[in-house]
């Protein structure tokens, strides 16, 4: 039976809030020792995110008083480029983040993230950064093992992602009981396979970076070769338990590009009977001034369900979507 008199208490509790406010406090203090600026963009924006599989809350209203229709940030990566791009130092934001959809043991709508860009860093001076960060805020340090994408689909389902085709990953995941169809979306059934398949088994001996992405999966990455000639996304995520942490880009510095990938990606939204998004069009102008840099987003509730072994994001949020 439903306690209704006792339902408007949060579902974390005071000593996990008071670990919460530590840990961020240990952020901040870590990006104010290395000079790194923290700032504030909108939560609020009049663009969408193009991506296809993460959806934009949307948002009705009035600006002199025109109806509009806006859409809550996926993160603040668009607004956090255009001050990257006039400012051209290291910057650093803790902010609530919206995607739709999203219910489940590590899901919510509404969710904390961490997210800072390092010009003239590469991803493995990022990645060193990270592991610095990660090593203050779950109070030990923790060397990151390094896994390339195609090897981690060898060694778990003994096939290579870049050059198999679409009727093995269907057979395969058949196989392996999973009953969803992604039709003819390749990277849809490499994405389902990942998930369903490898990402359980990642980081529980040690941190783990996965490197080496499809292209399809990082839209705003720089695409190089790989040691075996496929193109490959200058990219990794990081992995604790199972449990993705962190997303990290050398990032795209050209707005032709740029443009042509969010074009691509709403013409795949139409096809799939999306609604397509408004392209951010000062970002696209804002990305050819944008200095050589790599950039990161983290999970500020994931890590900290990592630092406090819990199983469950409902523990390390106030209130799920669905009690706000």
């Amino acid at each position: 039976m439903v306690d209704i008199k006792n339902n408007y208490r949060p579902s974390m509790s005071v000593d996990l809030a008071i670990a919460k406010a530590e840990m961020l406090l240990d952020i901040r203090q870590f990006f104010a020792k290395k000079g790194v600026l923290e700032i504030t963009t909108p939560i609020l924006s009049n663009y969408g995110n193009t991506e296809v599989f993460i959806d934009s809350v949307s948002v009705n209203f009035h600006h002199d008083n025109q109806g509009k229709l806006g859409y809550l940030h996926t993160s603040p990566e668009f607004a956090m480029k255009r001050v990257l791009a006039d400012y051209q130092i290291p910057i650093y934001q803790i902010c609530q983040v919206f995607r739709d959809n999203e219910k489940g043991h590590k899901h919510n709508i509404e969710f904390t993230m961490l997210e800072w860009y390092r010009p003239n860093f590469n991803l493995n001076e990022l990645a060193n950064e990270l592991n610095e960060l990660i090593g203050v805020t779950l109070n030990k340090h923790l060397p990151f093992k390094t896994y390339r994408y195609a090897q981690a689909f060898l060694d778990f389902l003994s096939i290579h992602p870049f050059s198999t085709d679409i009727h093995t990953l269907q057979h395969t995941a058949i196989t392996h009981g999973i009953s969803l169809d992604m039709g003819d979306d390749k990277q849809g059934w490499l994405d389902l396979l990942f998930s369903h398949l490898i990402e359980p088994n990642l980081g529980f001996d040690l941190p783990t970076l996965i490197t080496d992405y499809p292209p399809a999966t990082a839209s705003l990455a720089k695409i190089e070769k790989d040691n075996d000639g496929f193109d490959v996304a200058k990219r990794f995520e990081l992995y604790i338990n199972g449990i993705e942490i962190a997303n990290a880009y050398d990032e795209l510095a050209n707005g032709d590009e740029l443009l042509k990938r969010f074009q691509h990606d709403n013409k795949t939204r139409q096809n799939l009977g999306l609604p397509m998004m408004p392209i951010d069009m000062d970002l696209i102008h804002a990305c050819d001034d944008l200095p050589n840099c790599s950039g990161i987003a983290l999970g500020i509730d994931r890590l900290f369900m990592v630092r406090e072994g819990l199983t469950d994001i409902s523990e390390a949020l106030m209130f799920m979507t669905d009690r706000a």
